[in-house]
């Protein structure tokens, strides 16, 4: 049986269903519930809710994690996501289990101040988030019990995850506030970032809009944006793949996107106007290399930001005629 953490989130779903559809036997754990016949409920931290989920385990995905950019959420962030995963782990090495998945990021490097690019495995470790942080520590953690030999793992630093179908809505967690000009001012007032806020306001032409947002010098955001599905068949091949054990992977799309090319793209298929903000700092520009996982594992990216606007399009058509009939 397989363990999936994080089962209600959207890889963790979207990996349940690709094991079901194999005839797998998957039992889910996560703070919320995933409507499995087979579930736990609980935190990452609860030692007694742990060892309930692990109860008849062989393999294990640890994709569960708390992620927040806003400072009063660090306690938790650590808690969940150190805490947790070193309760988790040592359960699994308890239960005896095969293999242990450990979804990491690539936040554990510096990736808006890489020293090179494209950022590989090799890249100097040295988180600038407290989540990257988090994720660092909760590799080390799980190279403790590869080292100790009790069981297999594999790490995989995923790339900024993304449903095809979410990329042109403004309501997406994600996609809202990085590509719509009024998404992104909550967003920044809700992190209490009132002078980007402020900024972000002035640009309001006083109707929906894209945003194209560049760094101080003028320079587009870029960035690697995955479609979910092409995550998935990444942790598959780190569940069952004979080369996968002790390995460390960046798992993430073969290119970045970059703002300049998407963003008039989007605006194409939305029909909104864009406007083009210069924020303060160095801003998001990064190349993460996939590289190793391709040559070792077979991973095969299959969804470009093309394909996935394809996609997108008619799924804002759709959520628009559904919100026109309400």
């Amino acid at each position: 049986m397989i363990l999936v953490t994080g089962s209600a989130g959207r890889v963790g779903r979207a990996v349940v269903a690709a094991l079901r559809s194999q005839g797998r036997s998957i039992r889910g754990f996560d703070l919320r519930s995933s409507g499995l016949a087979d579930e736990v409920v609980g935190s990452l931290d609860d030692a007694q809710a742990v060892a309930q989920a692990m109860s008849g385990i062989n393999d294990v995905l640890h994709l569960g994690a708390f992620m927040s950019w806003v400072p009063a959420d660090q306690q938790r962030m650590f808690t969940a996501n150190v805490e947790g995963t070193r309760i988790l782990l040592q359960a699994a090495a308890n239960e005896g289990v095969r293999r242990f998945v450990f979804a990491s990021s690539g936040e554990v490097y510096p990736e808006n101040n890489p020293q090179f690019l494209p950022v590989t495995e090799e890249h100097p470790l040295q988180p600038t988030s407290p989540y990257g942080l988090t994720k660092l520590l909760g590799e080390e953690l799980v190279r403790f019990h590869q080292r100790a030999g009790r069981m297999e793992t594999v790490i995989l630093r995923f790339s900024h995850t993304q449903d095809a179908a979410e990329l042109l809505d403004e309501d997406s967690f994600f996609s809202g506030p990085r590509f719509f000009l009024r998404p992104r001012i909550r967003q920044q007032e809700g992190f209490g970032n009132t002078a980007i806020a402020h900024l972000l306001r002035a640009a309001d032409i006083g109707e929906p809009s894209h945003v194209l947002a560049r760094n101080q010098d003028g320079r587009p955001f870029r960035m690697h944006i995955t479609e979910t599905r092409d995550m998935v068949a990444g942790v598959l091949l780190a569940l069952d793949h004979p080369a996968a054990v002790g390995g460390t992977f960046n798992l993430g799309s073969d290119e970045p996107v970059d703002f300049a090319d998407i963003v008039p793209l989007m605006s194409e298929l939305t029909e909104l106007p864009i406007v083009t903000v210069d924020l303060p700092g160095a801003g998001v520009y990064y190349h993460t290399s996939n590289e190793l996982i391709r040559r070792t594992l077979g991973f095969s990216a299959e969804w470009t930001v093309k394909r996935m606007l394809s996609e997108a399009a008619p799924a804002r058509s759709r959520r628009l005629a559904e919100g026109r009939q309400a």
